[in-house]
C-alpha cells in the first residue's frame, strides 16, 4: 500500500528535523511564556496592551518582513549575531540553532494568549486561598493554576507544536534549505513545486494536512471532553 502511494521512496529527513524543530520550541516557549503569561493575566499595569501588542505582532506581521529583521538581528554582523559566535561559536544563521530561536520568535504568541486566557479565567478567591495559605507565587501558579487551566495548557502545547511545524517564510529566510539542518517540510514542499515533482508533493501536502487536522480534531475533543466533566 505504502509503495502504491510512493510514501516508502520518500525522505523522511524533512518531517524529522520539522518535529524536532517543533518539540523544541514548544518547549522553550512554555518555560519563557509561563511568567510572561502569568504577569499579563494579573497585572493592570498601563504597559500591560503594549505588551501584548508586542507579542501579537508576529500573528499579523508578513512572515517575509518577521524573518528579513530576525535575519538581521541573528546574522554575525550584528551584536546578538556576533556575541554568539565568538562567545559559544553558535552561527544563528542558516543553522537549527537559528530556526530554533526564529520558531520562538513566530510562534510566541500561540503559546502565550491560551495561557494568559486560561489564567484570567480563574476564580480569583481560590489564587487568594493559595496565597493566605503561605504559598509563593510560584507554587501557587505550579500546583494551583496549571492544574485549573489544562485545556488552555494543551490547546497552547498542541497548537504551537502545529504552527512551528507548518513554518514556511520565516525559516526560509533564516535557515535557507540545507539537507539535514533546516530542510524542513514546508521548505520541501516548495523546492518540489519548483522542480515540478508534484506527485511528491502531493502526499507531502496531504501529510501535513492530515496532521493539522488530527492536532486540531485532538484540540477541540479535548476540550469538549473537559467541558463535559465541568457541567457533570
Amino acid at each position: 500500500m505504502m509503495e502504491v502511494f510512493g510514501i516508502a521512496s520518500l525522505d523522511l529527513a524533512p518531517f524529522i528535523l520539522s518535529f524536532k524543530l517543533a518539540g523544541l520550541t514548544t518547549l522553550i516557549l512554555f518555560v519563557l511564556s509561563l511568567p510572561l503569561a502569568w504577569y499579563l493575566s494579573q497585572t493592570n499595569s498601563k504597559t500591560k496592551p503594549f505588551l501584548e501588542a508586542v507579542t501579537a505582532l508576529p500573528i499579523v506581521l508578513p512572515p517575509s518582513v518577521l524573518g528579513f529583521y530576525i535575519l538581521v538581528v541573528l546574522s554575525p554582523n550584528s551584536a546578538v549575531g556576533a556575541f554568539f559566535e565568538d562567545l559559544f561559536g553558535v552561527k544563528l544563521v542558516f543553522s537549527f540553532a537559528g530556526l530554533v530561536v526564529a520558531s520562538c520568535f513566530y510562534s510566541l504568541p500561540f503559546m502565550v494568549q491560551p495561557l494568559q486566557s486560561g489564567f484570567e479565567s480563574l476564580n480569583k478567591h481560590m489564587l487568594e486561598a493559595s496565597y493566605l495559605a503561605g504559598k509563593s507565587k510560584l507554587q501557587t501558579v505550579l500546583k494551583i493554576a496549571l492544574p485549573n487551566i489544562k485545556p488552555s495548557l494543551i490547546t497552547a502545547l498542541i497548537i504551537t507544536f502545529a504552527h512551528t511545524v507548518g513554518e514556511f517564510g520565516v525559516v526560509l529566510m533564516v535557515g535557507g534549505s540545507i539537507p539535514g539542518e533546516t530542510k524542513v517540510a514546508s521548505v520541501a514542499i516548495y523546492e518540489m513545486v519548483e522542480v515540478m515533482e508534484y506527485g511528491k508533493a502531493h502526499i507531502y501536502s496531504a501529510l501535513m494536512v492530515l496532521m493539522s487536522f488530527v492536532v486540531l480534531l485532538a484540540v477541540y475533543i479535548f476540550n469538549h471532553t473537559q467541558r463535559k466533566i465541568g457541567v457533570l
